[in-house]
């Protein structure tokens, strides 16, 4: 049965994912874009002539099977819940809720409704970490994991901290490839732009003896983002920009010890949208599920109470 969805939301992001909704005909058919502001509508029907514009999802609810929340952070709990209780199968981009009780709640409801929920943590889909195994010394503990997601002001999700902005893809991240959350935070922020954190730094100690720093800024003089493990084995650093892998080993004889691959580059929101449509056709568990998302938002949590403390915080 094809799938009739709903993109909510038609920001920067949004007009990406309604892109995506309109790229697998023989799955899902892109029925509605919901967008409450009349320059979002505009352009919304230019770009997708054949698709309805409604401003509110109430007004589309009983004619889709599924939705896209690509609204901003601070409604995301609200529209949620409300697809949840009509029984509508939800892609919620990244974070899910502001807060960890609001993510709670949206569990609880999860289980009185057999629909799917996927949390949009796109940078989960890098083929980098599916080569994990290439590279499983430096995987080893104790290690230390620097993360750096830094960029000039973009003027975008300025209604939330940098923490929920750009420091929960590498939260995400560091559970994700490590199989551990951590057990204590120390984090210091600053507000530059706006009146939420725009630049923090937080530190991250494991029961494995693994240490971790990420570091997130949305008023920096360049773009970057990286991920380096420093171990007995070397330093492995993956740059997320440029697809690239490099690794510096740290017993090899010689001047020249760096070896410096790349990886394939990939659409990721195209395959959050096949997982997410494969997942509800095929009745199963998706990629990415609530759980995952509340963890996030729990982390998200604790580093915005030590930063806000200015203390180490016990997770």
């Amino acid at each position: 049965m094809k799938l009739k969805t709903a993109v909510i939301g038609y920001g920067h992001l949004g007009k990406w994912h309604a892109q995506k909704a309109e790229a697998f005909p023989e799955q899902a058919e892109l029925k509605y874009i919901v967008e409450k502001f009349p320059a979002g509508q505009e352009a919304a029907a230019k770009a997708h002539p054949d698709v309805k514009i409604v401003d509110d999802i109430s007004k589309c609810i009983d004619d889709i099977d599924a939705a896209f929340v690509v609204t901003p952070t601070s409604f995301h709990y609200e529209i949620v819940e409300y697809l949840l209780k009509h029984n509508k199968h939800v892609f919620c981009e990244k974070p899910i809720t502001e807060t960890t009780e609001q993510a709670l709640k949206l569990q609880t409801l999860l289980k009185s409704h057999p629909v799917v929920l996927q949390v949009g943590h796109s940078e989960r889909f890098h083929q980098a970490w599916e080569r994990k195994e290439e590279y499983k010394h430096f995987f080893d503990a104790p290690a230390h994991i620097t993360l750096r997601r830094v960029a000039p002001f973009k003027g975008r999700a300025t209604d939330v901290d940098v923490v929920q902005d750009l420091m929960i893809h590498d939260l995400d991240l560091l559970v994700f490839l490590f199989d551990e959350t951590p057990v204590s935070v120390e984090a210091m922020g600053f507000k530059m732009r706006t009146n939420h954190y725009d630049y923090v730094t937080a530190n991250f100690k494991f029961k494995s003896g693994n240490r971790a720093t990420i570091t997130v800024g949305r008023n920096q003089t360049k773009e970057v983002r990286e991920l380096e493990i420093s171990n007995h084995a070397g330093t492995l650093l993956v740059d997320l920009m440029r697809n690239e892998i490099s690794e510096a080993l740290g017993k090899e004889p010689g001047p020249q010890y760096v070896n410096t691959g790349t990886y394939e580059k990939r659409d990721h929101l195209l395959l959050e949208h096949k997982n997410f449509y494969n997942s509800i056709q095929n009745k199963k568990d998706p990629i990415i599920s609530i759980e995952d998302g509340l963890t996030a938002v729990r982390l998200i949590d604790k580093v915005l109470e030590s930063a806000r403390k200015n203390i180490e915080v016990i997770l």
